[in-house]
């Protein structure tokens, strides 16, 4: 086995067929660059510091003296991350500008490359989800007698069409949750599109002897589409995460910045699966009845909503295509960390750990969720009774065009959610946990407001602040907790459990949904009003008291950290992981903040280096590697930490600087941030 290792590859061919994940234009920082000699023996304490501070210290984090930006006084905080970001802003536009200068259509690649693919699955499932809700204001006027007065189909059949749509989502969360952390993140991808796409063929192709016969046909194809649906919440969020993160032990710049937005930009493509949904609809309303008004004929409602569900149909087809033979390395990391680990299959210590030190988090990812889902899929699920709310006009002209015109509407300032949110949930002063509760306070206000002036604001007088409302309350549902639930409920977990913690929050989540959707069957418009606002303000609560704030905490810290736990090392840990600013109220007051040591863990993050190190040169010689199996970046260190390590008998660590007065003294620490 050679000493000298190759540099950083991360971008190397042997990730060909895995799509990173969306982290910006590349800047040429990927990774830290260190000097390029360094002396094998008799090294001095400077040339030790620019060996390992830029990955114990990296810059995006900590000042030169060594000090993480969260122990910073509140105006040097401030100082040092707008710092840090103006520069990684500016690295990015000149990228940006370079990548039009070179092809004006590269941008147009790029984000195709990195947020189209990655959610794709996402805006699949969103353009057929949220149909339903389009699709009945159209039954109802073509079949009155089934839909609205159930003369000829069962009432009950009629309501189970959201209610079995649900339970097959909440089955697939759980389902390919498990499966996922004990198979495989790429068995679990290809699994939800093939599902989906028998769904959509399903749904495409359903019949009934009778017009009844045809809504349970309906209902049941839904049940089995929403298992594929549910899958793709746990699977997309952690193979997001991970396929850009990577397993190794040296993090990235990218990561660090713009993990938040990594996620989110594949998740957003759920608004525009919605967004293509409503306008294809309308398309073939306009086609198979050439205009949109009433009365609508029983062909071309036919024609219109089966054609609909086709269309997904071809690129779910493609989709289960691209992930079977272009996604190979998407378990990369999980199959990582079950190895260090020595664990194959389930890893059911880690799961019985989760329960042990992070239910609080459990609570505070499935409660949010919970809380969540009452909001969006309950407005989506029932949206033409909120915009003939809104709207009183739609209901007495019965033109289902206008009812679809308005969700246009509202689905473009959803979108406008969706995209500030991608933009401001990295920055460490907004970040995940008060965006998640500046969301639920705003739906909370924006619900509440017209639940007790409800004939004012339905009013000739006040419907135009009644709309402003509505469509504020989406935008901030997407802007908050909408967005982050999605990416804190697999953020805050380690890799082994990710999936089944994700889709166990995400399947809480849609009991919230089904609640909604029985519910809302029972009670007026007005009284749809008085029952959601509440569900934001204790959304707000459990966010507040159980979330830990993520934002700016490096991840491999957080799988350090669940390295320790692992091995009932929990006092032994002393690093960023366990700092109050990335504990949530409650973990704070239990006590978990309380061997935060920057020094001491300065001192045994060097040791931690060392011993993998150790381990990843052993995996250099397995059979694997060579044969291209595992992510060659995966298994390399700088080179100066190569030759130092060699350079120094094992358990020889090197002295490190005392920065205590550093973290004690604010007085001491330096304004400068460069």
């Amino acid at each position: 086995m050679s000493d000298g290792l190759d540099h950083h590859q991360h971008h190397d061919p042997t990730n060909l067929g895995m799509v990173s994940t969306p982290h910006g234009p590349e800047t040429g920082d990927d990774h830290v660059h260190l000097p390029a000699k360094f002396p094998a023996s008799g090294a001095s304490q400077s040339e030790i510091d620019a060996i390992f501070n830029p990955i114990i210290h990296p810059n995006d984090l900590y000042t030169p003296e060594g000090v993480y930006w969260a122990d910073l006084p509140f105006r040097q905080q401030m100082q040092f991350n707008t710092a840090v970001d103006n520069a990684e802003a500016k690295k990015e536009l000149s990228s940006i500008w370079a990548m039009l200068k070179r092809d004006p259509l590269s941008p147009v690649g790029w984000y195709f490359r990195n947020a189209v693919l990655p959610g794709a699955g996402l805006g699949l499932e969103g353009y057929v989800l949220f149909s339903i809700g389009n699709l009945t204001p159209l039954f109802t006027a073509v079949w009155p007698s089934c839909w609205k007065t159930y003369k000829v189909c069962n009432k009950q059949w009629t309501y189970a069409v959201t209610y079995l749509e649900i339970v097959g989502i909440i089955i697939g969360q759980i389902l390919v949750g498990i499966i996922g952390d004990s198979i495989g993140r790429r068995w679990g991808l290809i699994q939800d599109a093939l599902i989906m796409f028998g769904g959509l063929l399903m749904l495409t192709a359903s019949w009934g002897v009778t017009l009844n016969g045809w809504v349970i046909c309906y209902a049941l194809s839904l049940l089995f589409y929403g298992v594929g649906v549910g899958g793709e919440y746990p699977m997309t969020a952690t193979a997001a995460m991970e396929n850009a993160t990577g397993s190794g032990k040296v993090s990235t710049r990218e990561d660090r910045l713009h993990r938040g937005r990594k996620v989110t930009m594949a998740f957003l493509m759920q608004g525009w699966g919605q967004f293509f949904n409503q306008a294809i609809l309308i398309i073939l309303l306009l086609i198979f009845h050439h205009s949109g008004n009433p009365p609508y004929s029983l062909v071309s409602a036919q024609w219109t909503f089966r054609v609909s569900f086709a269309i997904p149909a071809v690129g779910t087809l493609w989709l289960v295509y691209y992930r079977t033979y272009k996604m190979p390395l998407a378990s990369k990391q999980l199959n990582a960390a079950k190895k260090r680990a020595k664990v194959t299959g389930y890893d059911v210590q880690s799961l019985k750990l989760t329960f042990k030190y992070f239910t609080p988090r459990l609570i505070a990812t499935a409660g949010s969720w919970f809380c969540n889902d009452v909001f969006f899929y309950g407005n989506k699920l029932f949206q033409s009774t909120f915009i003939a709310a809104i709207d009183p006009e739609v209901t007495k002209s019965g033109n289902i065009m206008t009812s679809w015109l308005w969700n246009f509407v509202n689905i473009a300032v959803s979108l406008c959610g969706y995209y500030l949110a991608s933009f401001l949930i990295d920055n460490k002063f907004v970040g995940r946990k008060r965006m998640m509760q500046l969301g639920f306070l705003m739906d909370f206000i924006l619900f509440v407001v017209p639940a007790f002036h409800y004939n004012y604001y339905k009013s000739v007088k006040g419907v135009h602040a009644f709309q402003a409302m509505y469509f504020l309350s989406s935008f901030f549902n997407q802007f908050g907790p909408n967005c982050v639930t999605f990416l804190v409920a697999a953020e805050v977990y380690p890799t082994s459990v990710r999936a089944t913690a994700h889709g166990f929050s995400a399947a809480c989540g849609k009991l919230g949904a089904l609640l909604a959707s029985v519910v809302y069957n029972y009670i007026s418009t007005q009284q749809k009003f008085y029952f959601v606002p509440w569900f934001g303000l204790a959304g707000m609560l459990v966010t507040w008291a159980f979330l830990p704030d993520t934002t700016g905490l490096d991840l491999k810290e957080q799988e350090r950290r669940w390295r320790y736990l692992r091995e009932g090392r929990e006092a032994e840990y002393h690093g960023i992981a366990v700092h109050p600013r990335h504990l949530s109220v409650w973990e704070r007051l239990r006590g978990a903040g309380k061997h935060y040591d920057p020094v001491q863990d300065r001192i045994d993050q060097v040791k931690d280096l060392r011993e993998e190190w150790e381990y990843r040169q052993a995996e250099k010689s397995k059979d694997e590697a060579s044969a291209g199996l595992v992510d060659i970046d995966d298994l390399q260190f700088p080179e100066d930490m190569h030759k130092h390590f060699i350079s120094t008998p094992s358990g020889a660590s090197p002295k490190t600087r005392d920065t205590s007065s550093d973290v004690v003294s604010n007085e001491k620490v330096p304004s400068e941030t460069n």
